[in-house]
């Protein structure tokens, strides 16, 4: 444990799998107080996790942290509010918002793609991450600003998780794409905005991970040959890699830092 994010209150969407537990669990181990956020409280099963049988709230409270659990769906505006409100009024403030919720449908081109599966797509990555920005904005505006240790004044900060996929295409993903496009420029336009505010609003593209979402493609012997052909580094990502990501844009050494995608792959996106 660490006192990085000492007194800080974040919340973290999809927070109980994958990169979103990871993300937790290190704000927590940073000091920070987490209000974790998902469909469901229990891990998605076929996850790389060590303890997938303890919740992630629980395992920050067994280290020692500070968590809480509140049901949610990323692509509801009450449900989203309600989180927030939820960190507001139990812990006094919210300090960082981890806008980590996503879906994936599979592979398959624009023809055999389905509206049902665009809408998904589309609402939760996209408009969740847009809800969850929205209701963040509006807390951070209302209270008052933090000092940091170097002098400085802030409302709060954003951590937006898109893909590597809203920066270059992936074939055989066309929803996907676009909604970790529209992740990326709405976090571009926000930063714009909010920057005279003294808010904080950047996004990690991650590349190819290992995680629940894409283990069917892990277990089959020529996709995951093509993964590990695709990314430069010797190895595919894991969650803990983008968590490392998220703890810095969250943590005051990111000061300056606002309007960035951080790519987390691998230098998938250096070609």
């Amino acid at each position: 444990m660490s006192n990085r994010l000492e007194g800080r209150v974040a919340v973290v969407t999809g927070s109980s799998s994958g990169n979103g537990r990871a993300i937790a669990l290190a704000l927590a181990r940073a000091g920070a107080t987490v209000v974790c956020s998902d469909l469901r409280k229990d891990a998605l099963q076929g996850g790389y996790e060590t303890d997938l049988g303890v919740d992630t709230d629980d395992v920050i409270l067994k280290a020692g942290g500070r968590a809480a659990f509140v049901s949610g769906d990323a692509s509801k505006a009450f449900d989203v509010q309600n989180t927030v409100q939820h960190a507001v009024v139990k812990y006094g403030r919210l300090d960082i918002m981890v806008n980590n919720a996503g879906v994936f449908t599979g592979l398959h081109s624009i023809v055999d793609e389905t509206e049902e599966q665009y809408d998904l797509t589309m609402n939760v990555n996209a408009k969740g991450v847009w809800l969850g920005c929205k209701y963040a904005i509006t807390q951070f505006l209302k209270q008052d600003p933090i000092t940091t240790p170097s002098g400085e004044r802030v409302r709060g900060r954003i951590v937006n998780i898109a893909s590597i996929g809203g920066l270059v295409g992936l074939a055989l993903e066309p929803a996907y794409c676009a909604s970790k496009g529209a992740v990326v420029n709405l976090t571009r336009e926000l930063a714009l905005d909010h920057a005279p505010d003294r808010i904080n609003i950047n996004a990690i593209c991650p590349g190819f991970l290992a995680t629940a979402m894409v283990r069917s493609f892990l277990e089959q012997e020529d996709t995951n040959k093509l993964l590990h052909d695709l990314t430069p580094w010797p190895r595919v990502g894991k969650a803990e890699d983008v968590a490392k990501a998220a703890l810095f844009l969250a943590s005051d050494d990111a000061e300056w830092m606002t309007g960035s995608m951080l790519t987390v792959d691998g230098a998938f996106t250096a070609r």
